[in-house]
């Protein structure tokens, strides 16, 4: 396994009142900054996409990670949301918090490598967290 992010991740976000949304990123790494794509769907009702689209551009320094997600175009009333994280040592999870610019509305995250989806490994933490 490889210690550069570069790859395709498959993630998971909670966000409050909706739940968890699946996201498909696909991130590059050079000389410790970060960018790359996502793709998500729509959970607004009445959102005019099906499909979002975001571009990402942040750093790594040793496990810790954070970057940027830009909505191109602008989504359902926010464009911008602040992702910090950490990186675990087999480089094929990066788990944290995200969070809105300007308002209190947060929630966490998981992106793990292609190899498994972040579905299934969220639903294994949770259920180790809560046999504890």
């Amino acid at each position: 396994m490889t210690d550069s992010l570069t790859g395709v991740w498959h993630g998971t976000y909670v966000q409050p009142q909706v739940g968890m949304v699946t996201f498909l990123a696909t991130l590059i790494e050079s000389g410790g900054a970060l960018g790359g794509n996502v793709t998500e769907p729509c959970i607004m009702r009445d959102c005019p996409l099906r499909t979002h689209n975001a571009s990402i551009a942040g750093h790594r320094s040793g496990s810790a990670v954070s970057f940027v997600k830009r909505y191109e175009p602008s989504g359902c009333g926010y464009d911008t949301v602040f992702y910090e994280g950490l990186v675990n040592a087999e480089v094929t999870e990066i788990d944290g918090r995200w969070r809105l610019p300007g308002t209190t509305l947060s929630g966490t995250f998981l992106m793990v490598r292609s190899t498994k989806t972040a579905e299934a490994i969220a639903t294994e933490k949770r259920a180790k967290e809560s046999a504890r």
